[in-house]
């Protein structure tokens, strides 16, 4: 199923040339650790907004939200809505809190509050949340590139990779918010290219298709989650994906996102001063509502074009495949071509086929939405557009790459190198971790990228649980910090052992679907059944509320042993 051109390899060449000239052209003002990290501390804010909008849209968004909306509602979008409130919050709190410091790491300030183990422990948790986010962006994003057009896989990843570790190391922060700000106005024009094609596509234009879409409850949030009784009390809905739950886990994230995540940090400490700071949060925050709403459009448009289109039991059942044929690579089935006799174009042999309509059929529409949106791409653009779109892509996912590759090597100059190994590093020193630290997180995370070619993806849902249960105290510990004057050290240690604990317990549910899926591990499923229990039975919220219980339960224990240790200090000093 292969529709590119050589038009689009032309549009998507001249991408990545540009992409990496920027680097080149920038190379001038990262020489230092200070041009490197922080940019001299002088851009507007402006453009420290864009690049902040462009890390939240990543080539998992850029595909996934138009399939949200082609497989469900627009359920999602109330995590958007959040994005906001979020915003208002960090601009009021953390902006000035990270502005005051002036220490480019986004956990110093942890250090100064309870201890290096703090800033140790959010360092190396965000370092290696980072190496799985950055093999997981360009293997999602080489995924599809293969299944629709028969690249190999391996070549996307290396080329995605080499590419964005070049001009990262080249250019440093300079480099990736000016490419970030390019590869926005590729992303964005390409959306907007999308949305008007669609619009010609649907039969009776967006109006109809819309009513369409709202009589089969495509445009629905959902239900609200809070209901009250007669007498007047509240019960609330914390089991299912209601519009409430999505808010607090909109709300929880993006403040994870604005406070701990050390690329947004960072960019606070390049705008020139703390006006202009204020400036990029606001545009950054508020500019992803209105883009994820083109999105969902752009989904919605697709269903309708794809369920009542004159093509529309063809395209439904081509998508079906499309992911039949990604799940069968996924499993390591090796897919066997043939030539076909009278247009001479290689296709699957027979028995590989009967394999992909087998699957095929049984897929729901869940399963098929994130492939919505790049069929439409293959199929349905004109010669050059396509190849735009491919380009919009890879620039969705390589501007969120690059910026975890700068924050990454930024934080193993700083909170490693220097704070642990040499303090007094001289800056050619500090260059060369820098350097060393990108091209090393870059090799790393297109070594996942690949390896993940050979995994199934419920072993990477394994590692995102994980790394949800060590991690998920960064946000806690954090807000412990800001909002509790009294807490100390050791309120801090047990705060964040209690919360990691509890967020285990909340996650188990995920655990135990797991382990379920395989005859082997069925019994290992019945003991952590067994385990649960123990300890109050599973837990049935849904897993968006973990990081919101999570990080509450870290803050008010923290709090509560940070007042008991005040009042016996109290206690002892009034005996003396």
């Amino acid at each position: 199923m292969g529709y590119f051109t050589l038009l689009d390899g032309i549009v998507v060449a001249v991408y990545f040339v540009a992409t990496m000239g920027i680097g080149l052209y920038f190379w001038h003002k990262s020489r230092t650790p200070e041009g490197f990290t922080a940019a001299g501390r002088s851009l507007p804010g402006w453009l420290v907004g864009i690049s902040i909008f462009a890390t939240y849209l990543s080539s998992i968004s850029y595909l996934a939200l138009p399939g949200k909306a082609f497989a469900a509602n627009w359920n999602p979008l109330v995590f958007s809505l959040a994005v906001p409130v979020a915003t208002w919050i960090a601009v009021v709190k953390f902006l000035p809190y990270y502005r005051a410091s002036g220490d480019i790491s986004a956990y110093a300030n942890l250090e100064s509050r309870f201890g290096n183990w703090a800033r140790l422990y959010a360092s190396v948790f965000y370092l290696l949340t980072q190496l799985a986010r950055i093999g997981v962006i360009t293997y999602l994003l080489a995924l599809p590139m293969s299944v629709l057009f028969g690249w190999n896989m391996v070549t996307i990843i290396l080329i995605t990779g080499i590419t964005t570790t070049v001009y990262t190391f080249i250019g440093g922060i300079v480099a990736v918010i000016w490419t970030d700000v390019f590869q926005t106005i590729v992303l964005m024009f390409g959306a907007f290219v999308v949305l008007a094609v669609l619009c010609f596509q649907v039969d009776g234009g967006p109006i109809a298709a819309m009513s369409y879409a709202y009589d089969q409850g495509k445009l629905s949030l959902g239900s609200f989650g809070v209901s009250a009784d007669s007498k007047g009390t509240f019960s609330f809905d914390f089991a299912s994906a209601t519009i409430f739950v999505v808010f607090l886990y909109g709300i929880c994230e993006n403040l994870k996102n604005f406070g701990i995540d050390q690329s947004y940090v960072q960019r606070y400490q390049t705008a020139k001063n703390e006006k202009e700071a204020r400036k990029s949060l606001w545009l950054g925050g508020v500019l992803y509502l209105p883009v994820s709403l083109l999105f969902f459009l752009i989904g919605t448009l697709i269903f309708v074009l794809y369920t009542t289109g004159p093509n529309a039991g063809a395209d439904l059942f081509e998508v079906r495949q499309v992911v039949a044929h990604q799940r069968l690579m996924q499993s390591g089935v090796v897919a066997d071509y043939v030539t076909d006799s009278e247009t001479g174009k290689r296709v699957f042999a027979p028995e590989y086929q009967r394999q992909v309509d087998e699957l095929a059929v049984t897929l729901s529409d869940s399963e098929i939405g994130d492939s919505a949106f790049p069929h439409f791409i293959g199929k349905y653009l004109p010669p050059g557009l396509t190849g735009l779109l491919i380009a919009a892509i890879f620039a969705a996912g390589m501007s969120t790459i690059s910026g975890s590759l700068n924050s990454s090597a930024t934080l193993i100059m700083r909170d490693w190198y220097q704070r642990l190994l040499r303090p007094n590093a001289s800056q050619k020193e500090s260059m060369l971790v820098l350097y060393f630290g990108t091209i090393l997180w870059g090799v790393l995370g297109t070594g996942v990228a690949i390896l993940l070619i050979q995994l199934t993806e419920s072993t990477l849902d394994i590692w995102w649980m994980l790394s949800g249960i060590f991690g998920g105290g960064m946000l806690g510990l954090f807000l412990l910090g800001m909002m509790s004057n009294r807490a100390r050290n050791l309120s801090a240690i047990l705060a964040v052992v209690f919360g990691s604990c509890f967020i285990f317990w909340l996650t188990i549910p995920d655990i135990i679907r797991w382990l379920q899926q395989y005859e082997t591990t069925a019994a290992a499923a019945e003991s952590m059944t067994a385990f649960a229990e123990r300890f109050g039975g599973v837990s049935p919220y849904h897993k968006f509320m973990i990081p919101v219980f999570g990080a509450t339960a870290i803050v008010l224990f923290g709090m509560f042993l940070s007042a008991f240790e005040w009042r016996r200090k109290s206690r002892t000093e009034s005996r003396e």
